[in-house]
């Protein structure tokens, strides 16, 4: 028992920070992949303007 409390304390808050932080940034990841997809969308636009 008391080497599980060890484990748990030791690997469990360290997961728990991991899966948080990947929470947050995949938001960010979408926003981000969004981005650049309507960038790329208008470059081709302005490469036929031209």
């Amino acid at each position: 028992m008391e080497q599980v409390l060890h484990y748990a304390a030791n690997y469990g808050f360290p997961m728990v920070v991991a899966a948080y932080l990947l929470v947050r940034i995949e938001g960010k990841l979408e926003q981000l992949t969004a981005s650049i997809h309507e960038l790329a969308k208008v470059i081709a636009m302005k490469r036929y303007e031209v």
